[in-house]
């Protein structure tokens, strides 16, 4: 009975280690036969384009002077020749004051001149006869030095009233109010008949052509700045048209609370299309042409500080730690991590890792006209204009 006993706990034992064996087998054989998983992506091939690198800012229109003109001498306003908005060109009358008073003072003036000229005409024939008189001793040195003094007197006289005249005439001049030069009026402080002084504002004009454009770069793009850059700007009231300006000035320090700096360019405007006060989308042109790397912005992935695309290779996806520069449009310049006709992922990469298997659906067709379109063709005539037309007849 002991005997039977052992053996049927022996038969269990092998039964039960032979059915866990297999279990386990089972098992093996099951996660062995699971599919690996597939990732669905699209790609886009990086391109190698020649651009010209560029910064991106808004920036304001400003007249390229603003002048307040006033009055210099006293009187009534007799007649306002312009209003707002007048076009005026160097020298014309903008104003005239009444010049009555200024027109009598300067012929009294004129008479007073000749008064001295006479008087100091006949000292100098009594100073002559005198003269050769001492010399003979015929008369005292006293009364020589009597004519002497009154000679010097007589032509300081003839001094002064010539100097009385030249402000008398200046004055007179004065009363004529002349635009300094070219340009707009954009404000008129005073009407025909009001009573003016000296220092009083009668107009505030402004040349709009060219006009300033005030812009700032980041801290990060200060290095890129020169002096006579090309700019491109477009403003919203003539979405069709781009216009052309160099930079001029470029500010010694940066602005503390932005961390910007303040930038400033010449714009023709020849044709009077642009307005001071206009905001403008600016395109600030950096250096000349260069062959750069392409990539969709849509296809990099942010990790802290660094940035990574997945490439396909064969059926495999690959990370790439990569190294970008400027933005053009929609895409991305890439200066290390890709090369020319890499397959980079563009959807689907959120879900990839090194090595991952991925199938490919459709591509991406290549939008180079997100590039394109950032890339204004600049003209250098005077009008600073670039229109659409031109820009096609260049391609």
């Amino acid at each position: 009975m002991k005997k039977s006993s052992l053996i049927i706990g022996s038969c269990s034992l092998i039964f039960t280690v032979f059915c866990l064996l297999s279990l386990t087998g089972c098992k093996q054989k099951e996660v062995k036969s699971t599919p690996e998983k597939v990732v669905n992506v699209k790609v886009q091939h990086a391109e190698k384009r020649s651009l010209r690198p560029f910064v991106e800012a808004i920036g304001t229109l400003n007249p390229n002077e603003e002048v307040i003109i006033s009055a210099e001498v006293d009187g009534i306003l007799r007649e306002v020749k312009v209003d707002e908005g007048t076009v005026v060109s160097k020298a014309t009358v903008l104003a005239i004051i009444d010049d009555t008073d200024y027109g009598l003072e300067a012929r009294k003036d004129e008479a007073a001149i000749k008064q001295a000229e006479a008087t100091l005409a006949n000292t100098k024939l009594e100073y002559n006869r005198k003269e050769a008189l001492y010399k003979e001793e015929l008369v005292t040195k006293q009364q020589f030095d009597d004519v002497s003094t009154r000679l010097a007197l007589a032509d300081a006289e003839v001094d002064r009233a010539k100097a009385a005249l030249s402000l008398a005439r200046e004055k007179l001049k004065k009363t004529r109010i002349y635009s300094p030069l070219a340009g707009v009026i954009k404000s008129r402080k005073v009407s025909a008949g009001d009573y003016v002084k000296n220092g009083t504002n009668l107009f505030v004009l402004i040349q709009n052509n060219p006009l300033k454009l005030n812009f700032t770069v980041t801290e990060k793009d200060v290095g890129k700045l020169k002096m006579g850059q090309d700019v491109v700007l477009k403003v919203d009231p003539l979405p069709d048209k781009k216009f052309t300006g160099k930079v001029t000035i470029i500010y010694p320090s940066l602005e503390e609370k932005t961390r910007t700096l303040q930038v400033e360019a010449i714009v023709p405007n020849s044709h009077g299309l642009l307005k001071p006060g206009l905001f403008a989308h600016v395109i600030l042109y950096t250096s000349t042409d260069r062959e750069t790397i392409l990539v969709p912005i849509t296809s990099l992935l942010y990790e802290s500080e660094k940035i990574k695309v997945f490439l396909v290779e064969g059926d495999r996806a690959k990370e790439s730690f990569v190294k970008t520069g400027n933005k053009y449009g929609e895409m991305m310049e890439i200066v290390e991590g890709v090369k020319e006709g890499d397959q980079v992922v563009v959807t689907g990469q959120q879900n990839l890792f090194e090595k991952a298997k991925v199938q490919i659906q459709l591509p991406a067709a290549s939008d180079k006209s997100a590039v394109s379109s950032q890339q204004p063709t600049v003209d250098n005539s005077k009008s600073g204009v670039v229109s659409q037309e031109s820009k096609q007849g260049n391609k």
